[in-house]
């Protein structure tokens, strides 16, 4: 009887043993790392030469591994071509990325794998101008804003601030060098000493020249082209009568010194109308924007806007708001509110602030928002509001309204009469051929009340009648 136990035993085990050996083969089969794909770990069937991509990630950041010979679940399966793979993959590593990486051969149940080791790099590493970067356990090709943090994080240097070789002063601008001394002057920033030096000095004096060539902010500021290096470095101004009604539209390239030159002047001179009235013989124009708000709020768009983002600043003007909008990287924890209170100066491209600063175009001190509050209290619009997105802000400023203009033309030429040849002269701005009674009609006035209104204005000199009835039309004096 023991004996039978005893045999049952032994037979118990033999299968039990039996069914562990089976276990171990199979796992032999089928064996897999002892690791999961994760921020550090990626898995590779065959090689591929656009895995120098994945490698390229890993050097950005962390480092990590790459096992190639493994299925996407760990599985090994082994490479066929080992031996050449050896010689040609750390190769292309140092030949397409610049780097040296470890490549090792292991081996697995007679199955030859091969695992690549990247360290993390100090220098940003590129593959083909691209720069790739691991992020869990994904690859991500770092783009506009993005790149353009992480290229400083791991330099230290400004993407304004890169020199731009090849390019010499005798290339840039005579007029953004001569809208700098001469708004500098201006402002009183700098003297006519400090302003009677070359060019060449200038661009040294303002911190934009390395010993390898200018820096990108100098080509922006003074280039008369400086597109053909920084794409999208332009102002783009639009009339809107709807929101998806365009009427007309303007785009305005050159330095930002030209820019900021023109731009301004162009809103008011094209993409405005302003009431008009007079004092005595002066005539006094009303716009619905104030000019120092607006002026002040493009600036600050120039000297924060994200130029290698290839956006252009884009202004959208309405009936009743414009909006000035550019591509931007806010400060960190900085809110909507934050800029709406006393706050530090922070510019994102501090060599073009500093010299918009020299040429007195903004503060040094975080107060331009502030002015555009003053600028708007004092023309009575509403305050401005600011929108914050992902990569961009947008100010909103709005025009005055039509309640407000009727008191500023009462204010200046009280009574009935004032107002009514103010209104007089403003249909006659808008529309120099209207007839007398279509002018009657307009302002809901009798005809006679109109001729007489009109007969003092050209007694006084304001309005001329040229040529007949028919063809003529109204001219207005200053």
């Amino acid at each position: 009887m023991f004996r039978s136990l005893f045999l049952l035993k032994t037979v118990t085990n033999i299968k039990i043993y039996d069914t562990i050996t089976k276990n171990i083969e199979i796992c032999k089969r089928t064996r897999k790392t002892n690791m999961e794909e994760n921020q550090n770990v990626e898995w590779k069937t065959k090689w591929r030469d656009e895995y120098l991509k994945w490698i390229c990630g890993f050097a950005n950041a962390q480092g990590g591994k790459i096992y190639i010979g493994t299925a996407d679940d760990g599985t090994i399966v082994g490479v066929q071509n080992s031996k050449v793979l050896l010689e040609d993959i750390p190769n292309k590593i140092q030949t397409m990325l610049g780097i040296v990486a470890d490549v090792n051969l292991l081996s697995s149940n007679d199955k030859e794998y091969i695992e690549i080791i990247v360290k993390p790099s100090n220098f940003p590493v590129n593959y083909k101008g691209e720069y790739h970067y691991r992020s869990g356990s994904t690859k991500q090709q770092l783009k506009g804003i993005a790149l353009a943090d992480f290229l400083v994080e791991k330099t230290g240097v400004r993407w304004e601030d890169v020199p731009v070789p090849g390019i010499e002063v005798e290339d840039l601008d005579k007029d953004s060098f001569d809208i700098f001394r001469r708004e500098a002057l201006r402002s009183k920033r700098m003297t006519q000493a400090d302003l009677r030096i070359s060019n060449e000095e200038l661009i040294d004096s303002l911190g934009l020249q390395t010993e390898i060539g200018m820096k990108r902010a100098a080509i922006m500021m003074f280039h008369r082209n400086p597109e053909k290096w920084i794409p999208g470095c332009y102002t783009k101004i639009g009339k809107f009568r709807s929101a998806s009604d365009l009427q007309y539209q303007d785009e305005v390239h050159g330095s930002l010194f030209l820019q900021a030159d023109r731009v301004i002047e162009l809103i008011y001179l094209k993409y405005l109308k302003a009431p008009i009235t007079y004092d005595n013989m002066t005539r006094i124009e009303t716009y619905p924007y104030p000019t120092d708000a607006v002026r002040e709020a493009y600036y600050n768009a120039l000297i924060h806007s994200c130029w290698f983002s290839g956006t252009p600043i884009q202004i959208r003007i309405e009936e009743e708001a414009m909006y000035i909008s550019n591509d931007c990287v806010f400060p960190l924890g900085w809110t909507a509110e934050t800029l709406m209170h006393r706050h530090r100066s922070k510019p994102y491209n501090p060599s073009i602030a500093n010299a918009f600063f020299r040429a007195g175009y903004v503060e040094s001190w975080g107060r331009g928002i502030q002015k555009i509050c003053e600028s708007c209290r004092n023309h009575g619009t509403a305050q401005p509001e600011y929108f914050i997105h992902t990569e961009d802000i947008m100010v909103k400023l709005s025009a005055i309204s039509q309640e407000e203009i009727k008191k500023v033309l009462i204010s200046q030429h009280g009574g009935l009469n004032g107002g009514l040849e103010n209104e007089i002269i403003q249909t006659l701005t808008e529309e120099p051929g209207i007839t007398q009674k279509k002018m009657s009609e307009k302002l809901n006035t009798p005809v006679r009340t109109i001729q007489r209104a009109l007969k003092k204005l050209r007694e006084e000199g304001l309005v001329e009648r040229v040529g007949g009835k028919k063809y003529g039309y109204w001219e207005i004096h200053k």
